[in-house]
């Protein structure tokens, strides 16, 4: 099994590729960071399995074309896409700059777009696969001074609900998380307690949970949320 995660080198992102590749998956992981990608495929390097990296700027359209002619070359068929990159820039919409909104919309929807069209229409034509898109509560409601990051992720899970409408018919499956307060580096510095958060492994343990559930099911949304934040 074949699996493409944006977003790798940190949080949930990470936590995802640690998963699947401890269950046996090759991985094709993109990030930003190059270094950071190349420590992430070192600490998973075994002989046998395949681990491709990718430093790309998924804000820019380009970059990710790029990425995914490469990708399609080194990589082929993937049966898992986890659209996970994002960005989180808080601050009250009417008083921000255009480009704060203007960051967050190309990296928590366009991104996932061109993405999971290009994936999503090999899928189809092979009548199997899985996409994962890491939306946000935000997704469902606006988060107190976060606007723009609001929006874009509600924009985010329509895109998920979009993608699950027409590839639903081709056996291809698609399943939105919406993770409340997760323990990421945007929560780096805080003095609330680790074990108030919901942890990065949590998220990665039930998609692997959805992964082997039997064929004929979609999870369409999963909201997981801390117990007492």
């Amino acid at each position: 099994m074949k699996a493409v995660i944006t977003g790798a080198t940190k949080g949930i992102g990470r936590a995802i590729a640690i998963r699947l590749w401890k269950e046996g998956y090759h991985l094709a992981l993109v990030a930003r960071g190059l270094e950071e990608l190349t420590a992430l495929r070192d600490e998973l390097f075994l002989t046998g399995r395949t681990v491709l990296v990718y430093a790309v700027d998924c804000a820019d359209r380009d970059a990710v074309y790029q990425f995914l002619n490469d990708v399609e070359n080194d990589f082929g068929f993937a049966d898992v896409l986890v659209n996970n990159v994002g960005a989180f820039l808080p601050g009250s919409m009417l008083d921000e700059a255009d480009e704060a909104f203007e960051k967050q919309q190309a990296l928590n929807v366009n991104a996932a777009y061109y993405m999971s069209k290009f994936f999503g229409k090999k899928m189809r034509t092979a009548q199997r696969g899985h996409i994962f898109n890491i939306c946000s509560i935000a997704s469902k409601a606006p988060v107190e001074n976060g606007g723009s990051y609001s929006v874009t992720k509600a924009a985010m899970l329509s895109l998920n609900n979009v993608l699950r409408q027409e590839l639903a018919p081709h056996n291809v499956k698609v399943t939105a998380f919406l993770p409340g307060s997760t323990k990421t580096s945007s929560w780096e510095g805080t003095t609330i307690p680790d074990e108030k958060f919901v942890q990065p492994e949590d998220i990665a343990e039930t998609l692997f949970t959805i992964l082997n559930l039997s064929k004929g099911v979609n999870v369409d949304e999963v909201l997981i949320t801390p117990l007492n934040f």
